[in-house]
């Protein structure tokens, strides 16, 4: 499914896109973050609240086998992306709030990610080694940190960083497309029908309820659609890299498939969806309210 090239520049992909994300941050970030509590518990609850959440319910709704329940799990629990960032601009919803969002996601994720996976994974008796997870997640941050040394020692390099990374991130994204799916439509054409309900509909499920809640609690209609995204829309390279990294051999392969058709799906759900926001988003706005929120 996922060959030996594809792992390899996998691994340069997530390496190129955690730097990036740290050259686009600031010790002042997290301060701003910090004081601004609400965006900050906003952005924790929708992607390690509600996301794993909606994972927990499709495994106990379809009837998966224990390595696609894993590969559900493992999805659900990943942070945002940078992929949200895009998509949030294009809708334009609050690329700040985005931004902020994707950040705190990912950092918290060191220590959020293996305890909920911990959680969820006892209650469906499913088996995860979860020292792998940490390790591979720590070694995560450490792009994240040289990002952020780069972006001190000179701001210009710092630039053309970040934006490598989001640029890289789209061309992994259309290298599935382009690339892996000719070479998988066996598998394609074989999947069950549920395997490709949990693909698509953990990220739908979870836009629509991130939209739900962001409404609930009377956001702006900008900020309100830009937690719809970062909420369904999550790193699913990053998922990909976390099992490539994990499982070995065949057992890899097969905790792959559910990753790799939502991150080839969330493409195209993302689409239609910031298509609909563009048409909602009216002149009255444009004009945020003071803050991220």
């Amino acid at each position: 499914m996922v060959g030996a090239f594809e792992q390899a520049l996998l691994a340069l992909m997530i390496f190129v896109i955690m730097l990036g994300m740290g050259a686009s941050l600031t010790p002042r970030d997290f301060y701003l973050a910090l004081k601004r509590p609400q965006g900050l518990a906003i952005g924790l609850m929708s992607q390690y609240g509600f996301m794993p959440f909606i994972g927990f319910l499709l495994i106990m709704v379809l009837p998966l086998t224990p390595a696609l329940a894993i590969g559900v799990l493992i999805m659900a629990c990943m942070p945002g992306g940078t992929t949200s960032n895009i998509f949030t601009y294009f809708s334009k919803g609050n690329l700040a709030l985005s931004v902020l969002m994707t950040v705190t996601s990912t950092v918290f994720g060191v220590v959020l990610i293996p305890l909920i996976l911990v959680l969820y994974a006892a209650a469906l008796d499913l088996q995860i080694p979860r020292e792998n997870i940490i390790a591979t997640l720590i070694l995560l941050l450490v792009p994240v940190a040289i990002g952020m040394i780069l972006r001190r020692l000179n701001a210009n390099v710092g630039a053309v960083t970040e934006f490598m990374g989001s640029v890289l991130a789209l061309f992994f994204i259309a290298f599935i497309a382009l690339s892996w799916v000719p070479r998988n439509w066996e598998f394609l054409m074989t999947t069950t029908p549920d395997t490709y309900v949990a693909a698509i509909g953990l990220g739908l499920f979870g836009i629509a309820i991130g939209y739900g809640f962001a409404r609930l609690l009377r956001l702006h209609p900008r900020n309100a659609r830009t937690v719809a995204l970062e909420t369904g829309i999550q790193n699913g390279p990053l998922a990909i890299a976390i099992i490539a990294f994990t499982f070995a051999g065949d057992e890899a392969q097969s905790y792959m498939a559910v990753p790799a058709l939502y991150a080839l799906f969330i493409v195209i759900t993302s689409t239609l969806v910031t298509l609909v926001f563009r048409r909602a988003n009216t002149a009255a706005e444009q004009k945020l309210p003071d803050g991220l929120l």
